[in-house]
């Protein structure tokens, strides 16, 4: 039950979403009737390249809103592109498309999927405030006046069906009012995604490195932590047989020796096997894992873990070390007194945010802890943002791609 009203309430959520767009779309497409037959004339050509940003941005934001769900939709634009030669780019074309499409359908797809769990509320609830309304004004949401007890319980019932309908074609009604976006806001099959392709090219070098690094720093606390230990034993050990042969009553001391050492390579080594790969996860899932690390926090941290659902391990992973790295460096750097966490899956995407109030002003540098999230985050093509102004708070959001 709690997972149909998470999905209804997501539901919900997009098409709020998706309506805000509309709204944007439709205005937009407002400004375009009154710059367009200006142009005929020559007063409005120099209106044409403000329209043309003010268009390529709302369709960045539906994009940006795609991507939250799950539904990403690469950007045909390079960051430092202007919006230019719009005559000849495909791209430009397409999202004037999606502006004259998406107004037009996804205004009322909308209006539809935020009404109709308004109307159920309001006549499911009916029965219980209908008699304060003034004589004559009494009626279901959709008109019709009632003015009888048995009328009055069938708008209560009423209500209860179009909730039982919100919750049945949120998801369907959402899809849909994300359809032009999917297919007309994607780059279309002319437009050279080299820039794409040096980014994924930049995100593998970057993870092979991270790799590189990572194996060196098991290298170094293998050869450094745990050899040594280990060798340690077997010099003592190789102490406590010569004892062993030369005064058996006082060889006690030694083999103490030799099992205090041996403990201390055994915990070296489980601290190395941690590092790669938490037993915890395993055990008791990303979820589990989460608690254990907020409980051992240094600064009081308030969890909250949604729907995750199956999730490949690798990102479980990732998700464990961004939140015990950012966590550490809270209580190293942050100064502060509170820590949120929040773990959620939406759609096919992991959403991972942790928030202080602390001072602020953290920043990434070559070797950080942060530099390294983000090395970890980018090898799964996910996307990292860290917002700290001077004086707090800081929040870090890290979106995961989970298909599995």
């Amino acid at each position: 039950m709690s997972a149909v009203t998470g999905d209804a309430f997501e539901a919900l959520d997009r098409l709020a979403g998706g309506l805000g767009t509309a709204l944007l779309a439709l205005a937009t497409v407002a400004g375009w009737v009154v710059v367009g037959p200006a142009c005929l004339i020559g007063i409005g050509l120099p209106m044409v390249q403000p329209m043309l940003s003010v268009t390529r941005s709302v369709a960045e934001r539906e994009r940006a809103r795609l991507g939250r769900w799950g539904e990403h939709v690469v950007s045909p634009y390079p960051a430092t592109r202007p919006a230019k030669g719009w005559r000849t780019d495909p791209a430009t074309w397409r999202d004037l498309a999606w502006l004259a499409v998406h107004s037009a359908v996804g205004l009322p797809l909308g209006l539809v999927g935020i009404t109709l769990p308004i109307m159920g509320v309001r006549d499911a609830s009916f029965p219980l405030w209908w008699h304060l309304l003034p004589e004559g004004e009494t009626g279901s949401s959709l008109g019709i006046p009632v003015h009888t007890w048995p009328g009055v319980i069938a708008v209560g019932l009423s209500g209860f069906v179009w909730l039982a309908i919100s919750i049945l074609c949120g998801r369907p009604i959402a899809r849909l009012q994300s359809l032009p976006g999917r297919r007309l806001l994607s780059p279309h099959p002319s437009v050279d995604l080299s820039e794409r392709v040096a980014r994924l090219t930049a995100t593998r070098a970057g993870a092979l490195a991270a790799h590189a690094a990572e194996l060196r720093r098991i290298e170094r606390a293998l050869h450094d932590g745990a050899q040594n230990r280990l060798l340690a034993v077997v010099v003592m050990a190789t102490a406590a047989k010569r004892a062993l042969e030369r005064d058996p009553a006082n060889v006690g001391p030694a083999l103490d020796r030799v099992q205090l050492a041996a403990e201390q390579a055994l915990t070296e080594l489980r601290g190395v096997v941690r590092s790669i790969l938490p037993p915890i996860l395993a055990n008791r899932g990303l979820a589990g894992a989460l608690s254990a690390v907020a409980a051992d926090s240094a600064i009081p941290c308030d969890l909250r873990v949604g729907q995750l659902g199956h999730l490949p391990l690798s990102v479980e992973a990732t998700a464990y070390f961004t939140v015990a790295e950012a966590l550490t460096n809270a209580g190293k750097h942050s100064r502060a007194t509170r820590l949120r966490v929040e773990a959620a899956r939406h759609g096919e995407v992991l959403r991972v945010e942790v928030e202080d109030n602390g001072i602020g002003g953290a920043w990434e540098r070559g070797g950080s802890g942060l530099a390294g999230i983000r090395r970890r985050v980018e090898a799964h093509d996910g996307t990292f943002t860290l917002t700290s102004p001077q004086g707090g708070p800081t929040r870090m959001k890290v979106e995961l791609p989970c298909a599995s």
